[in-house]
């Protein structure tokens, strides 16, 4: 019943007034003074029009309605009269606990507003203060501390004497209990008298039954001084009776208060309670009701009193009246904000502001630990005040056993009786205000801090025998505070860097300035007595100066939150605190049954299997199947306690998130360790993961979306690692040992999951197995486990990203056992020297291999994932041409012919490779998969044109058929070999095309050769072979590493050349032949310049060795080429040189003499016999090296080419 602020509005005197609970900005004598008041709660009914008494009416006299219950006020109306019992000494958390969604965060104060009040009065008045402060989070607790009392009580029972002991050397050596006047009981009761007088209404004084008359002369009902006075604990013994229900009402801390204001005082926001008469009546809804001895006047500490509750409740006018010895004479009404300005009671409302923001500047700037107990006290007519630390006080006692702020806050706990129930209610509070911030932590982590030292306090309040569920509790919300899935950048962003976590602020902000412009309050100008004081106000008149403390005034930031410097340190405190948590529920769990006691001590030995007892993946299908049938059980409903917790019981749920709590933490540890490369550990944590997890599946009825979605999470990082340690088995050692350590922590946590179950579902996935196509299959079995969980769960449509990723990995792993299956094959296929024929175990390799290439390609195609799909139809090609490579003859037979069964796979191969193709569509979607796909179809061509053309199946077909085969081969080989686009694969390429191109000049120079009668065939294969040489050229001239394939390609060029001159009659036509066939002899200048070049290399690299040995060693790999075809080649290439130059000199000598040459056959004849010459001595000096052969055909080259003629092939 919330209603918000507003103007209140005049009206009429009338019976029916309503309660203001608008809020309101007054103007108070000149100064404005912001107040609203809004109304959080009211348990008291529609005002009642106050009745106005005759004059000479006798309060004295008891009103015949006196004590009793009013059918207009209902069950708040003793409240509301005054007649109810002194509140309770620590009402605040009643309140709090009531609007626990405001305190930590939006309220500043919690109090009655009677403590309100005598802290604005401290300046005013010589009267004693002593309170009892609180922190949580930015909200103070603010309560009367009656050290009176609590001494009182020590004086009887002997408990807290230290207290005492320190009170009477510090304070007030000469202590003794103050009685309160007969004179205040009177006043008290001539005052409850008058106000059920203005309730009554007929204004007659009647009498009442004689039960009632005792109160005439004594105090009134409820406020003696026994039955008013609260009782304090004794030194704290918690039984074992203490209510365990967080969700209990909360007696002990229950609301007394009619109502619960928030209220606004400018910049300060307080719940107050109040229990004020409100009537209705006089010019506005509302007023309050006063009684005034007329023979005394009204001083500033009444009328700030008057004027504090008005504002407090929004009250706009006071109605007062006066009497002399009880008999009433007069009325008068006062508005609020002339209160100020009352004769004799004069006082400034921006003083009284002043003194508001200076007090709680000073209690915010000082009180920064919660959880412990703060002292504001001041002495009857002192001007100091003091503010102690009681929690710290008691803790520094030597009688620890008398320490009730061992456990802080304990001195909340008043009544010795309900010792048991408050102190629940207490734990419940500080229990519920941290819920309340864990359910909005989200919302601003600053806030983490808080929640946390509330926790940590409600678990060093609580023994650990006696409360185990608040425990749990409290250890379960401390885990949830470390974000385990959130990057390590947000932990300093969030959180203040301060590893003190026990206190409320950082050491930067606790420390206050010396200078007076701050408030004299350090410690360092403080007297010897007062060294146990946290601060000091040494003048009560600092306060009413203006901003006094303006630079501590602000509400500090909340709490620090350790900071963890890594995931793994976030995941231990987790884990530190499920561990805490477990161990409270199982202490809890009553046995049915011997169990037989793990030894913590004792480590749980983590299974470890080689490849010889593994079972290998025939077994590992079984135990996946028991496994899914399983999580089948799962689904419906089946589960087993070992510990015999009642399913629904608080255990049983609390347990259930503490284990799903630890297998989250480990899955992180797991995720963490795969990125830091430690696979070993991975799979550790990975295995804690999954035992958690198993044990939850047990115990656990119906499984969560969320929860199945997890285990989905887990399985999918065990299949990962267990591909990593596949893949790097290199490490297998450290990896192992990895494995088998286990921490203290991970030890206990899983003897608290033994308790519970000892099933292992999961044992077939998180072994560490030396077997490579074990662990292949134990990846692939842990993707398929978490797809199939993804399918009968209905969580893939709700999920489609994990379900991506599930179907992703499976892809990925089908493709690594694929290509383990086919290396296999390939191994076995390379040993196979004496069998001629396809052994078994061959056969069912492909086969495996096939299979899992064709179910990975299901699952790429199925998620539209083009790339991967071409990839592995990719490696399905070259599975095709592993088979089609396994049925050629196994030796070197010359009656080898390209076999059926080869062209059968490599025309499979082509398909594939052509499927990749169509599955990307176009090269820009994955540019280097294209290319690579290209390449691959390019080769599988080539191989099969090349295979063709070197062992023609000649007994199948016929040789135009070979040819016509062999050279659309070729032509598509070329087709997907891209020579210009500028890559790493650019010069291979180039190399191919080039090399395609001069075996098929090559295969039509021999068709040619061959051919006998169709002309036109003949002249078509001239065409060809021109054509491809040449091309067979220009492409060589490109490479710089293939000297010898461009003179090779030179040579069968000056060879076709020969050929044609064969069939020329003509001199002219053959001289014209033999002029082109020489200049084709020199343009492989660049050639031998190559070859020089490594020559020269060579020869320099052979000198500086000495060693013959390295020499040796070093003419094998120096060079790139080949000695022995180096040889050859320059020998074929001397013996054409010097036939072609024999020939061209005949040639040109017998066409001089039959018609006279010219100018240029004289001089070409010159040079031909003169480069015969020299290459016919250089032929028959048997001891030129290859460098100086080399060097020589350089220079007889030179001297052919014509002049200005550079040299083509050099770069």
């Amino acid at each position: 019943m919330e209603e918000p602020c507003g103007a209140g509005a005049a009206a009429p005197l009338r019976g029916d007034a309503e309660e203001p609970k608008q809020g309101s900005v007054l103007f108070l004598g000149g100064n404005e003074v912001k107040s609203c008041a809004v109304v959080k709660y009211s348990s008291a009914p529609p005002q009642a029009a106050f009745a106005r008494l005759q004059e000479k009416t006798d309060l004295k006299l008891p009103p015949a309605n006196w004590l009793r219950e009013s059918a207009k006020l209902g069950p708040a109306g003793t409240t509301i009269l005054g007649n109810s019992k002194k509140s309770k000494p620590f009402s605040s958390f009643g309140m709090a606990y009531d609007f626990i969604d405001s305190v930590g965060n939006d309220v500043d104060v919690v109090s009655d507003s009677e403590n309100i009040k005598k802290l604005l009065k401290i300046p005013y008045s010589k009267s004693h203060v002593s309170m009892a402060v609180h922190r949580i989070g930015r909200t103070l607790l603010l309560d009367e501390l009656d050290i009176q009392e609590l001494f009182m009580r020590s004086s009887q029972t002997g408990d807290w004497t230290w207290l005492k002991e320190f009170y009477q050397r510090l304070i007030d050596q000469k202590w003794q209990r103050k009685k309160k006047s007969k004179e205040h009981w009177y006043q008290k009761a001539i005052l409850s008298k008058f106000l059920y007088y203005s309730i009554n209404g007929d204004g007659a004084a009647q009498p009442v039954p004689s039960t009632s008359k005792q109160h005439q002369e004594g105090p009134v009902a409820g406020e003696s001084d026994e039955a008013g006075r609260a009782s304090w604990p004794a030194p704290f013994e918690m039984p074992s009776s203490l209510s365990e229900d967080p969700g209990a009402s909360n007696q002990g801390l229950k609301n007394d208060f009619v109502r619960n204001i928030l209220w606004t005082f400018e910049d300060i926001h307080m719940l107050v309670g109040s229990n004020m008469p409100i009537f209705g009546g006089g010019r506005y809804p509302a007023v309050s009701l006063r009684l005034r001895d007329n023979n005394k006047p009204i001083n500033v500490l009444t009328g700030i009193d008057y004027w504090l509750d008005n504002l407090i409740c929004n009250v706009p006018e006071l109605v007062m009246c006066f009497h002399v010895n009880g008999i009433v004479q007069k009325y008068e009404m006062i508005k609020t904000e002339d209160i100020p300005n009352l004769e004799n009671s004069n006082f400034s409302t921006k003083v009284i502001k002043d003194i508001a923001q200076n007090i709680l500047s000073f209690l915010k700037s000082n009180c920064t630990k919660e959880g412990h107990t703060y002292w504001l006290f001041k002495a009857s007519g002192s001007d100091i005040v003091k503010l102690y630390d009681l929690t710290t006080l008691c803790e520094e006692t030597e009688d620890k056993y008398q320490n009730p702020f061992t456990m802080p806050v304990a001195i909340l706990l008043y009544n010795t009786k309900k010792l048991s129930r408050d102190f629940t209610v207490l734990l419940n509070f500080l229990f519920r205000v941290a819920c309340n911030m864990m359910l909005k932590k989200n919302q601003n982590k600053k806030h983490y801090g808080t929640i946390r030292t509330l926790l940590l306090n409600c678990l060093k309040l609580l023994d650990n025998g006696r409360h185990p569920q608040i425990i749990a509790s409290a250890n379960y919300m401390l885990s949830e505070l470390f974000q385990l899935d959130e990057p390590k950048k947000e932990d300093s962003a969030d959180f203040p860097i301060n590893g003190n976590s026990d206190e409320s602020y950082s050491e930067e902000e606790e420390e206050m300035p010396d200078s007076d412009e701050n408030g004299s309050y350090s410690n360092s100008s403080d007297p010897p007595d007062d060294n146990k004081a946290v601060a000091i106000i040494k003048s009560v008149g600092e306060l009413s100066v203006p901003e006094k403390y303006k630079s501590v005034h602000r509400i500090r930031p909340s709490c620090a939150f350790p900071v963890c410097h890594g995931t793994e340190e976030r995941c231990r405190l987790v884990l530190n605190h499920v561990l805490e948590g477990l161990k409270s529920v199982d202490s809890s769990v009553k046995k049915e049954g011997d169990l037989p006691a793990a030894d913590p001590s004792t480590p749980i030995p983590l299974k470890y299997e080689d490849e010889s007892t593994s079972g290998g993946p025939e077994s590992l299908e079984k135990q996946m199947a028991l496994f899914l049938d399983k999580m089948g059980s799962f689904q419906k409903g089946k589960h087993s306690s070992q510990s015999g917790m009642i399913p629904g019981s608080w255990q049983y749920k609390m347990k259930l998130q503490l284990i799903l709590k630890s297998s989250r933490a480990y899955y992180v540890l797991s995720d963490a360790a795969m990125i830091l490369q430690k696979y070993g550990r991975a799979l550790r944590y990975i295995k804690l993961a999954l035992q958690c997890h198993d044990t939850y599946c047990c115990l656990c009825g119906s499984m969560l979306p969320e929860v199945l979605l997890f285990l989905c999470q887990c399985l999918t990082l065990c299949g990962d690692i267990q591909l990593m340690l596949a893949q790097n088995a290199n490490n297998r050692a450290a990896y192992l040992e990895e494995y088998n350590y286990q921490t203290k922590e991970d030890q206990e946590i899983l003897h608290s999951l033994h308790r519970e179950s000892r099933c292992q579902v999961f044992a077939w996935a998180t072994d560490l197995s030396t077997d490579l196509e074990y662990q292949l299959s134990v990846s692939c079995k842990c993707y398929e486990a978490a797809y199939e969980i993804l399918l009968f769960s209905n969580l893939k449509s709700q999920n489609p990203e994990q379900h991506i990723q599930v179907l992703k990995r499976m892809g990925n792993i089908r493709n690594e056992i694929g290509v383990f299956y086919m290396n296999q094959a390939a191994a076995v296929q390379t040993e196979r020297v004496v069998s001629k024929n396809v052994s078994t175990t061959e056969q069912q390799l492909w086969k495996k291999s096939f299979s899992c290439f064709e179910e990975g390609i299901q699952n790429f195609e199925s998620i539209d994932d083009a790339t991967n799909a071409a990839l592995l139809l990719c490696n399905t090609g070259r599975l095709m041409r592993i088979c089609a490579q396994a049925h050629c003859a196994a030796e070197g037979d010359f009656k080898r012919e390209f076999s059926p069964e080869e062209a059968l796979y490599y025309n499979k191969a082509i398909d594939y490779y052509l499927k990749a193709l169509r599955s990307l569509g176009k090269r820009d979607v994955h540019p280097a998969v294209w290319d690579s796909v290209n390449w691959e179809l390019s080769t599988t061509y080539f191989t099969m044109a090349t295979l063709q053309q070197d062992y023609a199946p000649l007994s199948r077909k016929a040789q135009e058929q070979i040819e016509k085969e062999v050279s659309e081969a070729m032509m598509k080989s070329l087709k997907y070999c891209d020579v210009d686009t500028v890559s790493e694969r650019q010069p291979l390429c180039q190399y191919r095309a080039a090399t395609i191109h001069h075996r098929l000049a090559s295969m039509y120079h021999s068709c040619l050769r061959n051919q006998v009668g169709d002309e036109h065939l003949r002249k078509q294969h001239r065409v060809l072979a021109d054509l491809h040489y040449s091309k067979a050229v220009r492409l060589f001239q490109l490479l710089r590493d293939a000297p010898c394939e461009f003179l090779r390609v030179q040579l069968e060029r000056v060879a076709f050349a020969e050929f044609q001159m064969a069939s020329q009659n003509s001199s002219a036509g053959k001289l014209k032949t033999l002029s082109g066939a020489l200049d084709i002899m020199t343009k492989t200048k660049g050639a031998f310049q190559l070859i020089r070049k490594e020559l020269v290399a060579e020869t320099e690299q052979i000198s500086k060795d000495k060693s013959p040995a390295e020499s040796v060693s070093v003419n094998d790999s120096s060079a790139g080429l080949n000695k022995e075809e180096v040889l050859k080649l320059l020998g074929i290439f001397e013996s054409r040189m010097s036939f072609l130059l024999l020939q061209s000199i005949k040639l040109l000598t017998s066409s001089k003499k039959k018609i006279g040459g010219s100018s240029e056959e004289e001089a070409a004849l010159r040079t031909n016999k003169q480069v015969y010459s020299l290459l016919l001595r250089a032929t028959a000096n048997k001891g030129l090296s290859p460098l100086e052969r080399t060097e020589l055909l350089l220079s007889l080259l030179e001297q052919l080419a014509p002049s200005g003629e550079g040299s083509p092939g050099t770069q």
